[in-house]
């Protein structure tokens, strides 16, 4: 993505304003967030492969955590985790706070930052979430340090699983993905929701492609990296320390 074109994205301040406003879109845990195809399905998919290979976890990151529904899901296959829960938005956080502290007997942490920024634990965390949050970061040098830094605060044998936005490196790709997803937000709710949708889109998020973020988890230290589930503009992925 150009430099210019990175430039006119909105400022964490007004994607922050945004979500403090967009609470109750975020706590359904039955469809998750309707605009990502195949929310429900990765919701499913990222949890089950953590709880797979962390079934004796103790330690959860959830970044981006909106209202809470990735831990929740994590804390139905691994019960009783000590979350760390990371978002920009307060309403948001208060409200995964609410939602998680009445499921789980660990302790609850709320931390309000981006996740450019927070300070993190080394050697601390068996599985870290990141879903829908990623694609907010701008510049290479942006997405290689949060990589870094999550690779770092998880323990070895943890992992990190993305679930996210994407877009794909050949142009024609591009082109082809995001005109079936601008199809299915019209069947989803009609001209002006896909209007709407595609709006906030350009204006906040820069994606990257799977490829990019396997090279960045490779490049880190993870020792496996795999892909899940893909569809259009939209997939599954993580890496395993």
């Amino acid at each position: 993505m150009e430099k210019n074109e990175l430039k006119r994205k909105s400022t964490v301040e007004e994607i922050q304003k945004r979500f403090d406003q967009d609470v109750e879109r975020f706590a359904n845990l039955d469809t998750g967030q309707q605009t990502t195809i195949d929310a429900p399905l990765t919701l499913e998919l990222t949890t089950s492969a953590a709880a797979a290979l962390s079934p004796a976890a103790t330690t959860l990151l959830d970044i981006g955590c909106g209202a809470g529904n990735y831990t929740l899901k994590m804390l139905e296959k691994v019960p009783g985790l000590d979350c760390t829960l990371i978002d920009l938005s307060m309403p948001m956080l208060q409200r995964a706070h609410q939602r998680v502290s009445a499921v789980t007997d660990g302790k609850v942490e709320m931390i309000q930052a981006d996740i450019l920024v927070a300070d993190l634990p080394d050697n601390h965390y068996d599985i870290v979430l990141a879903a829908a949050v990623l694609h907010h970061l701008r510049a290479d040098g942006d997405w290689e340090k949060v990589f870094n830094k999550i690779y770092r605060s998880l323990k070895p044998g943890g992992s990190f699983w993305i679930s996210d936005l994407i877009s794909h490196e050949p142009q024609e790709l591009n082109q082809l993905f995001e005109a079936r997803y601008a199809s299915y937000l019209e069947e989803l709710g009609g001209k002006a929701y896909r209007e709407k949708v595609l709006a906030y889109i350009d204006a906040e998020d820069s994606p990257r492609s799977v490829s990019y973020q396997l090279r960045l988890m490779k490049s880190a230290g993870f020792r496996y990296v795999d892909v899940l589930h893909k569809n259009a503009c939209f997939a599954a992925f993580g890496g395993i320390k």
